[in-house]
């Protein structure tokens, strides 16, 4: 028995802390914060013209009558 010597009412237990999360990079933070700084980048022109016409074909435009 592992709890040979503790009494019938007490029990062993295990703590277990709460995990911790490392501390941030301030000069990161700083960096992100300033304008133009870091961030996400913008999308190449080739990835807007991509899906500006994956949305034209499912859109599947349809010619308008008056215009015929």
């Amino acid at each position: 028995m592992a709890n040979k010597a503790l009494s019938t009412r007490q029990k062993m237990t295990i703590r277990v802390e709460p995990s911790q999360k490392p501390p941030r990079n301030p000069v990161a933070l700083a960096a992100k914060a300033r304008a133009g700084g870091a961030g996400p980048h913008a999308k190449p022109a080739a990835a807007e013209r991509q899906a500006a016409k994956r949305l034209l074909a499912k859109a599947k435009l349809k010619p308008d009558p008056e215009d015929l």
